[in-house]
């Protein structure tokens, strides 16, 4: 296997230079935002719960209709190839964000000439934002509800990981137009926590664990393995709906997501949790369950990008 010395991505059956992979103007996926994508990330060079994802990529593809013209274990397989092809262009204890993307390509119009019609089917890498966000696991996330609810599951189901993704970039740019470091969770329709931009969202109160339920959040991958450690740690565990006045008297809050793993939440809406001390002990307890079940020091890995 050659080795590049710049990143590669697989297009549409073909390892190619990350420069190489260009979607036509008429792709579906630009049009209209019909496409689909998943993302895992690494732990020392090796995909973490790549099947899972594969797995929750291909339920989003069934819930739009696409084929992908791959198989579950050959998507796997090409990902487990591209994380390799780019593996040697990390820096020390560095790791990649590993990605899906599949959009149901080009609708034929009269006088077409492109390439490839059908879905388009691209499998890429970039390195994760362990300096950008390596402050929140030294003070905390400070959560903020924007004004835009999450949509509805009745109008566009979560569960599916799709490029329709406006509600929350939009939540998200008026959280930061407010602070430029908090993170946006949206509330539902009905005024209950449900998510962030790729990320879910958990409380502790009385030693009991808390977090929406999925019918109204997209069912994370970290998601699933923290309730997985909390139920190994006989932590008690509900999913369930969950309003700010649940949030406003938790004793702890963190949020779970690809890259940040499990990071401890400061406050919500200026409400601080534990007189702002970070991560609280339950918290702590997973995080340290989740080092251990990865074989990888994220926090460290982290910790070890502060500036100053």
């Amino acid at each position: 296997m050659s080795l590049a010395n710049e990143r590669v991505a697989w297009f549409n059956g073909k390892i190619v230079r990350e420069s190489e992979v260009v979607i036509p103007f008429r792709d579906q996926g630009f049009l209209r935002g019909d496409a689909v994508f998943d993302m895992t990330r690494s732990f020392n060079g090796k995909a973490f719960r790549i099947e899972e994802h594969v797995a929750r990529l291909y339920r989003s593809l069934r819930y739009l209709d696409i084929d992908p013209g791959l198989s579950q274990a050959e998507m796997a397989t090409v990902s487990e190839e591209v994380l390799a092809r780019n593996r040697h262009l990390l820096g020390p204890d560095e790791d990649y964000w590993l990605a899906q993307r599949i959009s149901r390509g080009v609708s034929r119009v009269p006088g077409d000439n492109w390439d490839h019609y059908g879905s388009n089917v691209i499998v890429d890498c970039v390195p994760l934002p362990l300096r950008e966000r390596a402050k929140h696991f030294r003070d905390g996330i400070d959560v903020v509800t924007p004004s835009l609810r999450r949509t509805p599951p009745d109008s566009l189901s979560p569960r599916a990981k799709m490029h329709q993704y406006l509600n929350l970039v939009l939540a998200d740019r008026e959280v930061k137009a407010q602070n430029p470091e908090a993170w946006a969770v949206l509330l539902d329709v009905n005024g209950n926590l449900a998510e962030g931009q790729g990320s879910n969202i958990f409380l502790i109160r009385d030693g009991r664990l808390t977090t929406p339920r999925e019918r109204f959040v997209l069912p994370g991958v970290s998601r699933q393995a923290t309730i997985d450690l909390a139920r190994q740690l006989q932590i008690p565990f509900e999913e369930k709906d969950i309003d700010l006045y649940d949030a406003y008297t938790a004793d702890e809050c963190f949020l779970t997501s690809t890259s940040l793993c499990i990071c401890g939440v400061r406050s919500l809406n200026g409400r601080t949790f534990g007189a702002g001390r970070v991560p609280g002990p339950v918290t702590q307890q997973l995080i340290d369950a989740y080092r251990e079940m990865v074989g990888c020091d994220f926090v460290a890995q982290y910790l070890a990008r502060l500036d100053g």
